[in-house]
Parts: C-alpha cells; sequence; structure tokens
C-alpha cells in the first residue's frame, strides 16, 4: 500500500497511529509534502513549547501578528515554534548538506533526515514516545518515501538560501522531484511485478497527484512493459468536484488518464481526514 501525505497530518499527529502502520508493515510506501516529512521532527523535539488556538477562526489579523513576533508558526489550531522546533532541525541537518557538498555526494531529503534519527542525533531533544514518530518507524524500516516539490517547505526554503549564500556548493547536494519520480518508477515497476499495490490518498494536491501518475507515465510514455494500474483507490478528502478545487476529481476520472481501470475498486471518503484516518488505522491495526 502506497499512502499519500497531503495537508498537515503530521502536526495533527498522525504518527501515533501510522508509526505503528508502517512497524507492522502494513505500509509500503510513502508519498508526502516537504512539510509532513520535516513536522513530524517538530513535532518530536519541540512538542512541549507547541501553543494550542482553540478559537483560531476568530484571530484578527492583529492577533496573528503577534504569533509573528512571538516566532510562532500557525497551523489551524497549532502554533509551531520557530527556535524550538525548525531551527532545531535546521543546525543538524545544514551541516550534512554543507559536508555532502563539500564530498560531491547526493542524497533525497528524507534520506538525509533518515540517517539523522539512526544516529540519534536528536534524541537528547525527544519530547515524545519516539514510538509515535512515523519518521522513526520510516527510518528504522527504510520505508521507501517520495517527497515531490519538497523546495516549498520550510527546510526546503532554507536549504534554497544557503545555496543562494554559498554555504551549500552545489544546488544538487539534495536530488530533485524528477529524480524521485524516477525512483518511484523503478520501485512500482519492481514492486507490482509480485503484488497488486493499493494508493491509500490523505488529502489532494500534489502529494496524490505525483505518484498517482507513475503508471500512465510508465505505460504511455515509455512503453516499454506495461505495468498494472493501481490496486484500488481509497482517498479522504473533503474537497468537492471542480475545476478549482483541491484535487477533487472523483476517482473515475482518473480511467481518463489511465491511473485506474475500469474494474478498480474505487472509494471516496468527504470527511476530516484528521478523524477518519486514525480510524480507518485503527482498524486495520485491531485496535
Amino acid at each position: 500500500m502506497m499512502i499519500t501525505l497531503a495537508g498537515a497530518m503530521s502536526t495533527a499527529e498522525l504518527g501515533l497511529s501510522l508509526a505503528e502502520m508502517i512497524r507492522q508493515d502494513k505500509v509500503h510506501a510513502i508519498t508526502c509534502t516537504g512539510a509532513n516529512l520535516e513536522e513530524d521532527l517538530f513535532n518530536l523535539v519541540a512538542r512541549s513549547q507547541y501553543e494550542r488556538i482553540p478559537h483560531y477562526r476568530e484571530l484578527t489579523a492583529q492577533h496573528e501578528e503577534e504569533l509573528l513576533r512571538r516566532h510562532l508558526n500557525r497551523v489551524t489550531d497549532t502554533c509551531i515554534p520557530e527556535e524550538e522546533a525548525i531551527r532545531r532541525i535546521e543546525r543538524v541537518v545544514i551541516d550534512d548538506w554543507i559536508a555532502a557538498a563539500k564530498r560531491k555526494e547526493c542524497a533525497f531529503p528524507h534520506e538525509f533526515l533518515f540517517k539523522i534519527l539512526r544516529e540519534c542525533r536528536l534524541k537528547k531533544f525527544y519530547e515524545i514516545d519516539p514510538a509515535d514518530s512515523w519518521m522513526i518507524a520510516a527510518a528504522h524500516k527504510d520505508l521507501p518515501i517520495f517527497v515531490p516539490g519538497w523546495e516549498d517547505s520550510t527546510l526546503g526554503n532554507i536549504y534554497a538560501a544557503r545555496c543562494l549564500t554559498g554555504s551549500i556548493s552545489d544546488v544538487h547536494t539534495v536530488r530533485s522531484g524528477i529524480e524521485y519520480m524516477i525512483a518511484l518508477a523503478e520501485w512500482y515497476r519492481r514492486m507490482s511485478a509480485n503484488s497488486s499495490i493499493g494508493f491509500f490518498q490523505i488529502g489532494g494536491g500534489i502529494a496524490g497527484d505525483f505518484p498517482i501518475c507513475v503508471v500512465p507515465m510508465l505505460n504511455q510514455d515509455i512503453v516499454s512493459t506495461l505495468v498494472p494500474e493501481w490496486g484500488y483507490f481509497c482517498q479522504i478528502s473533503d474537497s468537492t468536484t471542480s475545476f478549482g478545487s483541491y484535487s477533487g476529481a472523483v476517482p473515475n476520472e482518473k480511467i481518463t488518464w489511465g491511473k485506474l481501470n475500469i474494474d478498480t475498486p474505487k472509494f471516496i471518503i468527504e470527511s476530516d481526514a484528521t478523524i477518519v484516518a486514525p480510524l480507518i488505522f485503527a482498524k486495520v491495526l485491531g485496535w
């Protein structure tokens, strides 16, 4: 099963159930936004410093500006502290980026973070049970991870800034989204040769749009050895179908692009993924 994570599911603490799904081999790959990749680690090292804003819909622009002055970055009802979370991770990973650039080495964004976690270089900062971090579970399993559009994340912005200032000498030290697609194609070919691969999409946007396209790319643009379509498709989203919606296309539309076929089991759950995804995971885990 491929799981795709959009939105801010890591800050919503999906790791409480997703980490166990990974440990029990219920998940075979994850495609996520750069935000979900890093925010699991932010929560890991700074959870006690997070601030909750229960009435966030009532905030004025002045309230938001005050949060900015306090270096609190708001995600819905949760504020991530810049110094304790973002800068703490930055100080560790930037050394690895610079060192890799000097050695003329390159790696994917998640590989740099996996290395830091395996070496326990953040352990002294842990503020939650590491069993509740899906990134730690994924690092220990060496789970295939694909992170399209990583450059729009906080760490992606920091990386670009260091390339601009010259601290990182080679922009290709962190591997690109095109390379992620090539790696995904290799993974899909290998895995689909022996078993059907399900597609479980949480939210919309690039996290889901990027990986589902690997099938038509292989079958329509390479056309060597055909691969099967995804084994099933399930999406949790509250986006409605329209030209302007956030990946609100119904599953049947994906047939026309060669992503699914007419017999593919298709499900769409129009609800809040922060509620529904943990419930589904709990059912799978027998909790």
